[in-house]
């Protein structure tokens, strides 16, 4: 920890979500090889014994931050409305869901974090697409649905590209909502 950072009170819930926070920030800016355990514990103004105890690796830490938005946007949203939630969720520019792409993004290429996106999206989004259409097709379907999701964010958040990056969120979503629909809908 810093000399010049305040030491936290003792919470463990406060502590957690402090590591997760930090490692979020500098993994979508330096991508995971880049960032270490060091870093995040002086980000977060704790010790890093207590990102071991809390998370046991920085792979672990890593696979939490990627899932940790993901997870609760599935949890809470109803599958029909899944795809346009987590294209809202990215077109806004402070979201976790946005900050999520940057840190794949940056991270791809190491084992962690192919392997980490490839968890959150199959068992989280594509199950939950793929429920949405009968066609026999789908599970290439949702991720269809996810590659679109993939493509605008490395667009709009990474390369930053007009008209896209500044685009506003209703337009887009007005003009991929259809495309979606009928990529999953249900045989008459």
């Amino acid at each position: 920890m810093d000399a010049d950072q305040p030491s936290r009170k003792r919470d463990a819930t406060a502590t957690k979500a402090a590591l997760l926070d930090a490692a979020a920030e500098l993994f979508a800016d330096r991508g995971f090889d880049r960032t270490t355990v060091r870093d995040i514990a002086n980000r977060a103004g704790v010790n890093q014994a207590l990102l071991f105890r809390y998370f046991g690796s920085k792979d672990a830490l890593f696979e939490h931050v990627m899932a940790r938005g993901g997870l609760a946007q599935v949890e809470t949203t109803p599958p029909e409305r899944l795809f346009s939630a987590a294209l809202r969720s990215l077109l806004e520019r402070d979201d976790s869901a946005s900050r999520s792409i940057e840190t794949y993004l940056r991270s791809s290429g190491t084992d962690r974090a192919d392997e980490a996106l490839r968890a959150q999206l199959d068992a989280e989004y594509t199950r939950a697409l793929s429920g949405l259409t009968d066609k026999p097709d789908a599970e290439l379907r949702a991720d269809l649905a996810m590659a679109w999701l993939l493509g605008i964010g490395l667009v709009r958040s990474i390369t930053r590209k007009e008209p896209l990056a500044t685009a506003p969120a209703d337009q887009i979503e007005r003009l991929i909502g259809p495309a979606v629909r009928t990529l999953l809908e249900r045989s008459k």
